[in-house]
């Protein structure tokens, strides 16, 4: 209850801090062009927000946003130019290609330290197709999915996670993904959404569910011009 007051507030801090900027400009307050070069701002705050949020889990989505961002707020302040934003874009490749190594050494290290070495991850990649899995295991732990142009598949209702949380680290661009679920699971949702929307549409939602031991599945990522959606 108190998660989803506080991102309640959040997001209706948001939608006032951007209505607030364009009352200032068609008021004439505050130059339109102005306006615009401050809208980078508002996605670092939003990149921050979300790794917060995710008690720092989610890194790939809210770095990379956070890193492009940056970059454009800081030509827009005039400290540096276009063209050595030209020259030097491949660091975020670069950047992306760290966060994917540290992420997996993150859970190599969580398995380590749970002493769970017969646990199962998955992978799932649909760039312009769709790629579906299906989980059976008994000692599920995490999977990565990834769906750019196209979609991506998890069925977990035949799995079981004997360490909790398992966690899903999703990548959707104009993409779907779709993770199936267990009714009785509780699942949390900490997706960075950008012109895009992360739903549990399961009959009984994850707030009815008893979460005394904290979430089965804990699904992180960064969601643009996307669904994602969770089902039973």
């Amino acid at each position: 209850m108190t998660q989803n007051l506080w991102e309640r507030l959040t997001t209706g801090g948001i939608v006032i801090l951007i209505g607030v900027f364009l009352l200032l400009a068609t008021t004439g307050v505050l130059e339109m062009r102005a306006l615009w070069e401050w809208v980078p701002l508002l996605f670092v705050l939003l990149g921050i927000w979300a790794l917060v949020r995710s008690e720092f889990r989610n890194l790939v989505g809210p770095v990379m946003v956070i890193a492009i961002a940056g970059a454009f707020f800081v030509r827009n302040l005039g400290l540096i130019s276009d063209d050595a934003i030209g020259t030097w874009w491949p660091l975020f490749i670069v950047l992306l290609g760290v966060l994917i190594v540290v992420n997996r050494s993150r859970g190599r290290q969580r398995l380590r330290l749970t002493g769970d070495y017969s646990a199962d991850e998955i992978r799932a990649i649909g760039v312009f197709g769709t790629d579906e899995r299906r989980v059976t295991s008994d000692h599920f732990t995490g999977a990565e999915l990834v769906s750019v142009f196209g979609d991506a598949r998890l069925d977990l209702r035949d799995g079981s996670v004997q360490s909790t949380p398992a966690i899903v680290e999703s990548v959707t661009v104009f993409g779907d993904t779709e993770i199936r679920v267990p009714q009785e699971w509780d699942v949390r949702l900490e997706v960075l959404n950008i012109l895009a929307d992360s739903i549990d549409r399961r009959s009984v939602s994850s707030d009815k569910r008893a979460a005394d031991d904290g979430p089965d599945l804990v699904v992180t990522g960064i969601a643009v011009f996307a669904d994602l959606e969770i089902r039973d």
